[in-house]
């Protein structure tokens, strides 16, 4: 089995897609809106300055999937896998696709750091036993 495929380990892509859930910061256009007359600034300088969009959209991204990876690899200190792409590219997919359709969030989010350290951990837990059959 290829590390870090998920496809024998739905439990770990269940914790994927929970901590990227759970390090989600979502607003809906109302409220937003609201913090932005608060603050003095109009919709669109606020949207503008914190890069807001939909939040299915921040999740599918290519920008969102490539930090994740650049934060896996340097973690990693090499290129991440196939099966690592593959996978983080699943969870945020899954991610984007369980947002409500009116939710936002801005681009400067920690989803990448909270995926990438998971990742990471989950391949020092599966290298672990591998190392101690090899040893």
């Amino acid at each position: 089995m290829l590390a870090g495929h998920h496809a024998a380990h739905p439990a770990e892509h269940a914790e994927l897609l929970a901590v990227v859930t759970q390090s989600l910061c979502t607003r809906t256009l109302n409220r937003f809106a609201e913090e932005s007359r608060l603050d003095g600034e109009s919709l669109q300088d606020a949207v503008a300055r914190y890069e807001i969009d939909y939040a299915w959209q921040v999740l599918g991204s290519d920008r969102l999937r490539d930090d994740t990876l650049a934060q896996l690899e340097a973690k990693l200190g090499h290129a991440a896998s196939a099966a690592q792409t593959a996978q983080v590219a699943e969870v945020l997919k899954a991610a984007a696709a369980g947002q409500p359709a009116d939710e936002l969030m801005s681009f400067d989010n920690d989803v990448a750091e909270q995926l990438a350290a998971r990742l990471y951990a989950q391949q020092a837990r599966q290298a672990a036993p591998a190392a101690e059959a090899l040893g």
